[in-house]
């Protein structure tokens, strides 16, 4: 892209490169969206980063129960006008999801890539949980959340432990404005009950601190691990990327005995 972020606006109002701010433009990607959420009757839907509203503004067609948080001061009050009757919280959204206390609800966002894991986190980790979370995120991030044994990450780990997410449909960078370098994939992460668990996470941490070495080398009870993996089949040389959230499951549950 030749010109300078700074300078670009969209409907009069300026973008900010330190926000990440991508627009979402092409319609038929905004009805695929409003079709997928599955939007009942008085349904409370949070939107996290409406930005002037493309989504928004569909959304408010199914429901009067729209609550937006939105960082810019500039989105905020270009929304005001845009769009009556909408309920719009002008904070960070990792500040608000920290004290949030809506209960069944769904969330849809089309957020910046830079904060796509602490955005996740903040709503898995949330003793409010949502019923089911929506997101707009880069391609590759997606790949990752929803990779299978072989390809784990901690994000893969974190995201499978408290949820059962799926890709629902990619989207190319070209329905962006201003347009990103990445394509991006719109995906669905259903909660499940699970209590945040700051143990079971430093193990898989530590399990991946060293992703060339083998899973037993990178924690402390090695010869625990190696007893792990014989009695599990799995070759005494395994690796973290290897291990399914089940395994990982086990192996802390064991340790913790222990």
């Amino acid at each position: 892209m030749s010109r300078n972020f700074s300078t670009l606006k969209k409907d009069g109002v300026p973008l900010k490169r330190n926000l990440g701010q991508n627009l979402l433009t092409d319609k038929n990607i905004i009805k695929k969206i409003i079709n997928s959420v599955d939007i009942k009757n008085n349904e409370t839907i949070l939107e996290i980063g409406p930005g002037l509203g493309a989504i928004t503004t569909e959304l408010v067609k199914k429901t009067n129960k729209v609550i937006c948080v939105e960082k810019d001061t500039n989105m905020v009050s270009a929304l005001k006008e845009k769009i009556n009757n909408l309920e719009i919280i002008n904070e960070d959204a990792l500040i608000f999801l920290k004290n949030n206390h809506l209960k069944k609800y769904k969330v849809v966002a089309n957020i910046p890539y830079y904060i796509t894991s602490s955005i996740i986190r903040a709503l898995l980790e949330s003793e409010q949980k949502p019923t089911d979370i929506f997101l707009m995120i880069q391609k590759e991030v997606g790949k990752r959340i929803c990779a299978s044994k072989g390809d784990m990450s901690v994000l893969s780990v974190s995201v499978n432990y408290y949820a059962h997410p799926k890709i629902l449909f990619n989207v190319s960078r070209n329905c962006f404005f201003p347009k990103p370098k990445v394509d991006s994939v719109f995906i669905q992460i259903t909660p499940n009950k699970k209590p945040k668990n700051e143990k079971f996470f430093n193990l898989v941490k530590k399990g991946f601190s060293h992703p060339r070495k083998q899973l037993a080398n990178n924690l402390e009870d090695k010869e625990l691990v190696k007893n792990w993996l014989t009695k599990n089949n799995l070759p005494l040389g395994e690796r973290a990327e290897n291990l399914s959230v089940e395994q990982w499951e086990d192996l802390f549950n064991l340790m913790r005995k222990d």
